[in-house]
């Protein structure tokens, strides 16, 4: 029928469409991976920042890749989607990878702002000194927040009523759905908890180095010298500042998806799900050019230094 080709010819182009955004997220971060991970051979040790950057590199790429099969599956076949148990699994992952790569930011910007901001604060000062000893048992909590979030959100998907589905026709599909999601509110609501826990950590890190970063200017303000400590004020202050903008504009989409997931808003849709998944490779880009050693990396394999080259020659 018109309305089964329609249903199916945008399926199509949403699924392609998105297809494109996450793996082209999925190689950069996976370039990210393999960086650190030759450095890591090399070096046999890494520091506390590329360990954040490594397992929020693999967290982007299991999020982006768990998310896109499920969305892969439940627009074109949702008949082997709707099944127990491959609903409560796709849902436990897609949860559990996407409170990792939230929590693994929250603590990078967490170690920028203890790393570079100067305070006189004693406790503040025992941070900065076990900063290194602390970041494994930040990740470690955020990994097990993430697990404690996904089995809540599995549990809500093995309810009665999200595995009485009657209708598996393609055309009976998105009135199916749209009732179904009624019953994943529960889930909304973790989703946003983990969003504005993690938004409020990265808040008060920009606020920090802000402030650290605009005493610190008042007391140079005589020196003419360039300060090493200003630049990396700036550099941790404009890979925050995209936190700040990527959790924002996530929190927008979770708040919109909640209203127009029973609204049938098709278009609406489509286009928060193009800006979820647009960002994990955007900030991860910011990420790149934020940090030294990746950004000469990426600058060597790319034609653009070889080109900037030889118009100098």
């Amino acid at each position: 029928s018109p309305q089964q080709s329609n249903v199916t010819s945008y399926g199509a182009t949403a699924v392609a469409i998105i297809a494109l955004e996450a793996f082209a997220g999925m190689w950069i971060n996976a370039f990210i991976i393999c960086v650190l991970c030759i450095a890591w051979v090399k070096k046999k040790s890494l520091n506390s920042n590329e360990k954040i950057l490594l397992l929020l590199g693999c967290s982007r790429i299991c999020s982006l890749c768990v998310s896109w099969a499920y969305l892969f599956l439940s627009i074109i076949y949702p008949n082997y989607l709707y099944v127990h148990p491959i609903l409560q699994l796709a849902v436990f992952f897609q949860t559990f990878f996407n409170h990792c790569n939230l929590w693994v930011s929250a603590c990078l910007c967490v170690f920028y702002c203890i790393k570079i901001a100067n305070f006189r604060n004693s406790c503040f000062m025992y941070l900065k000194v076990k900063i290194d000893r602390i970041v494994p048992w930040l990740l470690l909590g955020s990994g097990i927040l993430a697990l404690a979030i996904g089995i809540i959100a599995y549990d809500i998907a093995d309810k009665p009523h999200c595995s009485n589905r009657n209708s598996t026709a393609q055309g009976n599909f998105w009135k199916a759905n749209i009732k179904m999601d009624k019953h994943f509110f529960p889930s909304f609501f973790l989703a946003g908890f983990g969003y504005a826990a993690s938004f409020t950590a990265v808040i008060f890190s920009a606020v920090f180095l802000l402030f650290s970063l605009w005493r610190h200017k008042r007391k140079m303000q005589t020196n003419s010298m360039k300060d090493l400590s200003v630049d990396a004020h700036i550099r941790a202050m404009k890979s925050i500042l995209s936190f700040l903008v990527m959790y924002s504009i996530n929190f927008v989409c979770l708040v919109l998806n909640m209203v127009y997931v029973t609204k049938r808003r098709s278009h609406m849709t489509f286009l928060i799900l193009v800006l979820q998944y647009t960002f994990p490779g955007i900030h991860s880009i910011i990420l790149i050019f934020s940090n030294p050693k990746l950004e000469k990396t990426l600058l060597k394999i790319l034609p653009l230094e070889r080109s900037v080259k030889c118009k100098v020659c």
